[in-house]
């Protein structure tokens, strides 16, 4: 079974310094048709207004990744990790037994550009962690790069989820394919278009795939997306 999110039927919220769009419930947005996929809870695209961002808050009991696509966010939180992160490179955070954390645009010019990813976790109260790190997806087109796993296999985070995360570059004229390992799947486009299963998937386009057992995406003009593949 494979089902179109498009983008153009996402959440959406503007709050000046803050243009929100979700993929599925939350905050304020809730549709009961789309709470989250499998592990799958919150794909938000966030455009945050220079100088401006996220202050102090909570989190407990899930997984949450941090996707820059332009400009950068300066994280802080309560392990005492402070660290900035750019496009190329991940963020993951176990929120576990409880962490309080900042995410801010320290550019006083750019606005911020990034997927926020949060993905219900297959233990509860584990101790807080963050981590990040540089891939090799901008510098490496036309493959899949493995960026989190369920056994930290290829030098991807381990996460306590029933899922893992591919992102892939696609040059014009590229393409990549990937058999499932856990048996589902879902596709978010971050940039440009792909062509999936005869159909066409553009920026902010996602795509639920129910028992299906691999997944071929091609581009003609190029494109970037990340991959789950999900229990």
């Amino acid at each position: 079974m494979l089902k179109i999110r498009p983008a153009a039927e996402r959440g959406h919220a503007n709050h000046g310094w803050l243009d929100s769009s979700f993929s599925f419930s939350f905050d304020q947005y809730y549709d009961p048709a789309h709470m989250g996929f499998r592990a799958l809870r919150v794909i938000n695209e966030d455009r945050v207004a220079p100088a401006t961002g996220f202050g102090k808050h909570p989190h407990r009991d899930m997984e949450i990744l941090t996707y820059v696509l332009e400009g950068a966010v300066k994280h802080e939180d309560s392990t005492g990790a402070s660290e900035t992160l750019v496009p190329g490179e991940l963020q993951h955070m176990s929120a576990g037994t409880g962490v309080r954390h900042s995410e801010m645009n320290p550019s006083g010019t750019e606005t911020l550009h990034l997927l926020q990813i949060w993905l219900v976790p297959n233990q509860l109260g584990i101790p807080p962690k963050y981590e990040q790190k540089r891939f090799s997806v901008q510098d490496e087109p036309n493959q899949l790069h493995l960026l989190a796993s369920t056994d930290a296999r290829d030098g991807s985070f381990k996460i306590y989820s029933d899922a893992e995360l591919l992102a892939a570059k696609l040059d014009a004229g590229g393409s990549v394919s990937h058999t499932f390992k856990l048996g589902n799947g879902w596709l978010q486009v971050a940039r440009g278009t792909v062509s999936v299963a005869g159909g066409t998937l553009q920026a902010g386009d996602g795509l639920a795939l129910e028992g299906e057992s691999s997944i071929a995406i091609a581009s003609n003009a190029g494109a970037e997306f990340l991959l789950f593949d999900l229990a």
